[in-house]
């Protein structure tokens, strides 16, 4: 059952959303229901081998047909990095370090200027669960401890990345980490705080589905 989306400006938030088995009449619809007006697809590679309704000039066709802007934000969100100091001696590709680069932090200051002018944003990739997918485990991660400026505040505010599911439903960031320690049975620990425990779970699940290019 899909939510209901926020009915004012200062509570616009910033979604995600995969499009896996979805025909396009459904994510539109989803897109809709949200009031999504701006796409951004981060995807290193904007195309599908099956689902052809997704490549990116077709997914651009489809949106402005609905009146939903498209922007093409891979090379700065995308899971991929052509930067081997990005990658682990195991060639497996290690967000943090992505963080850190100058093209994920351009990518920041685009979404930045996207909320500012009042824009409601979904980030787009292929992954049915964003469990899987590294638009929580890389964006939706680093938004929610660090944010964006927002254009009428000082500070920076800290950004729930809210999940559009694959029925609809909307699941937040912080759900989802709890959701990876239930995933890897991160129980009690005496010599562990809360937090500690939630980024072990969360280094475990980057560790076993992030890109890896030479596995």
């Amino acid at each position: 059952m899909m939510a209901s989306p926020p009915t004012t400006l200062s509570s616009k938030p910033i979604y995600s959303i995969g499009y896996a088995t979805k025909p396009i009449e459904t994510f539109i619809a989803q897109l809709q229901h949200y009031r999504v007006d701006v796409v951004a697809d981060i995807r290193s590679v904007p195309y599908s081998k099956v689902f052809f309704d997704y490549h990116k000039e077709n997914i651009y066709q489809y949106l402005k047909q609905h009146n939903i802007r498209y922007v093409y934000l891979g090379d700065e969100f995308g899971p991929r990095s052509k930067d081997d100091a990005h990658y682990n001696e195991k060639g497996q590709i290690q967000f943090d370090r992505l963080m850190q680069s100058s093209l994920f932090q351009q990518g920041l200051k685009r979404l930045q200027a996207g909320v500012n002018k009042g824009f409601t944003v979904a980030l787009m990739c292929a992954e049915k669960d964003p469990v899987t997918c590294h638009r929580s485990q890389l964006v939706g991660y680093y938004l929610a401890r660090h944010g964006l400026h927002t254009e009428n505040k000082q500070t920076q505010d800290t950004l729930n990345l809210l999940h559009i599911l694959h029925d609809g439903g909307i699941e937040t960031q912080e759900r989802l980490e709890v959701r990876i320690m239930e995933i890897h049975d991160q129980g009690d620990d005496l010599f562990m705080s809360y937090d500690e425990r939630k980024h072990r779970a969360y280094m475990t699940q980057c560790e076993q589905t992030a890109y890896c290019k030479d596995c």
